[in-house]
């Protein structure tokens, strides 16, 4: 192991928990893409299974490409350590799953990822476990929702979709004082822009198929915790339902995390660039980016948030149908519900990633029929400015000022 410890990221993006290859020298990480692991004897693995001696069993419970991955987000993070899993969703659930049962309550902000949403508002029911959503811009209504049975506050900052900014201090601090669990999904932000465990975080989630990789290639999650929780995470949840990480994701997102700190400064100053130029056009009605001034959100940066990110919401006067001819008039852009790739993503929330909420559900959560999501690439800014013009000079307006259509590209 890699005996070269930074307290800067960037350095730690590429050192942190590397294997020193002793045998062959190899400067890139091995990839162990192996199943099972030979014993010497069978008193060893009698040994491994009893936990009396260290070593490899089975990658499903543990394998050195994997760990070395665990280590490093974990260190990004300021935590002591991480899980793996198979998926961002694999992570969400491994972390609630593991610290509730039938019987508890537990609290989340009331806008999250889509499938966040349906895995607590539908999934719980049938196990006996019952959330409250709550709008964690006002903190104080965390209080209000606490039970007597109640064990964990879940949240995202910023929100998935709609880009509100929580305070996580405060938010960290009521947990603690309730003796509640404190859950951060820190996907949109990465550990380069956000590090809650800083704030009172207790367990930090990711969604790795997204910045931590990078390359649209992989689908994976990260659990960061405490070494307790994270063994308790690994040998009860994801050892049973066995939803780890395969090594050769693993492998792909630590390379994808060695220029995780240049490509976050880029698609954070592409996205600055983006919002400004949205919020002046007369065919957007509203933008949602922690950047721009207008934010609400806009108070945390340099204080909780080191930069925005690169994710951007926002609204035209159009109804769900202008919206959709809209997003299919791009051309640089993808139509793709992930984010954090090289390549400029577009997509509709409401009928796409946010689709298991109901509209009443959605409504509550400030999701309109008219929000739409982009998530801004590394492309040239210049680029992606102009497809964006392209497509809104297509709208044309009516005499309320409301937009009416798409006309046919000229």
């Amino acid at each position: 192991m890699s005996k070269f410890n930074s307290k800067n990221i960037e350095t730690n993006a590429i050192h942190a928990g590397r294997i020193d290859d002793k045998q062959f020298g190899s400067l890139a990480t091995p990839l162990y893409q192996t199943s099972t692991f030979i014993f010497d004897n069978a008193q060893q693995g009698g040994e491994r299974f009893a936990g009396e001696s260290e070593g490899y069993i089975y990658t499903r419970l543990g394998n050195p490409t994997t760990r070395q991955l665990e280590q490093r987000v974990a260190a990004m993070e300021c935590m002591d350590d991480a899980a793996a899993t198979a998926t961002g969703m694999a992570a969400v659930s491994a972390a609630l799953m593991t610290n509730l049962q039938a019987g508890d309550h537990m609290i989340s902000s009331k806008a999250v990822y889509g499938c966040s949403f349906a895995l607590m508002s539908h999934m719980f029911k049938k196990f006996n476990i019952d959330v409250t959503f709550v709008d964690m811009t006002e903190p104080e209504n965390i209080k209000a929702a606490i039970q007597e049975n109640t064990k964990l506050v879940f949240l995202e900052t910023p929100i998935n979709p709609n880009l509100v900014v929580l305070d996580l201090e405060k938010i960290c601090a009521i947990a603690k004082d309730n003796n509640l669990l404190s859950v951060v999904d820190n996907t949109f932000l990465t550990p380069v822009l956000q590090q809650p465990a800083k704030f009172g975080a207790d367990i930090v989630i990711h969604s790795a198929t997204k910045y931590l990789n990078g390359h649209g290639d992989v689908v994976a999650g990260i659990v960061c915790g405490s070494f307790e929780m994270i063994n308790e995470i690994k040998m009860t949840t994801l050892k049973d339902i066995g939803a780890t990480m395969s090594p050769h994701d693993a492998w792909l997102i630590m390379r994808g995390i060695k220029t995780l700190p240049i490509r976050m400064d880029r698609h954070c100053s592409n996205a600055q660039t983006v919002a400004e130029f949205l919020e002046a056009h007369p065919m957007v009605s509203s933008v949602y980016y922690p950047g721009l001034k207008s934010h609400s959100g806009h108070k945390f940066i340099g204080k909780q948030m080191k930069a925005a990110g690169g994710v951007i919401a926002f609204e035209l006067n159009t109804d769900l149908a202008g919206g959709t001819a809209f997003i299919d008039q791009m051309q640089l852009f993808s139509i793709a519900v992930s984010l954090g790739d090289a390549e400029s993503l577009i997509q509709h929330p409401a009928s796409m990633t946010h689709s298991p909420y109901t509209p009443e559900e959605r409504e509550n959560a400030g999701i309109s029929d008219s929000l739409i999501r982009i998530s801004v690439g590394l492309e040239n800014v210049e680029d992606i400015i102009a497809d964006l013009t392209q497509s809104l000079e297509k709208l044309t307006i009516s005499k309320n000022n409301n937009v009416t259509n798409i006309t046919s590209a000229a």
